[in-house]
């Protein structure tokens, strides 16, 4: 006898997500465009570079690129994470983001998440170095986000023009 399967507990939580709550958060930082004054449509591979700085030598970069709507509602394009080595020394992250085909509409904004981490879409980095699936602690840590002209932190967007 066959037993027919639900899926529809299968794709929950999957999709668009609205980041407004998580963006309030101290250990989010955020960049928004102003409003967008024509549609811009961003087609290909994502890519940030961060200069970033931990207290601890283990750390994770997260960058999460989104779509600001009219009502100030943030829902996620695409995102990516690294996880760094010598965390502790102020160093260049090159973070690569799911590549995306998504259009930004007029009205709308550009938003650029960075944080250390994404539980549970990515594993938590425990900051000792143990492997994720094993350790047994969890060390706090303080991170720097660099961005001068010295450090110069971007995203960079692979715009489609209209030939």
């Amino acid at each position: 006898t066959q037993h027919p399967l639900t899926t529809r507990h299968w794709v929950k939580d999957c999709g668009r997500v609205d980041n407004t709550a998580l963006e309030t958060r101290a250990d989010v930082l955020t960049y928004t465009t102003a409003v967008l004054d024509e549609d811009v449509e961003v087609v290909g591979d994502i890519s940030a570079e961060i200069w970033f700085r931990s207290s601890l030598p283990y750390a994770d970069v997260f960058v999460r690129l989104c779509d600001v709507d009219p009502a100030g509602r943030s829902w996620n394009v695409c995102d990516g994470l690294v996880s760094l080595t010598d965390a502790d020394e102020l160093s260049r992250a090159m973070v690569r983001l799911w590549p995306t085909a998504h259009r930004f509409r007029r009205g709308h904004r550009i938003r650029v998440q960075i944080s250390s981490g994404a539980f549970p879409r990515y594993a938590r980095n425990p900051g000792t170095g143990e492997p994720r699936a094993t350790a047994a602690t969890l060390l706090p840590a303080d991170q720097t986000i660099h961005h001068d002209p010295a450090h110069p932190s971007a995203i960079t967007l692979p715009i489609r023009t209209s030939d």
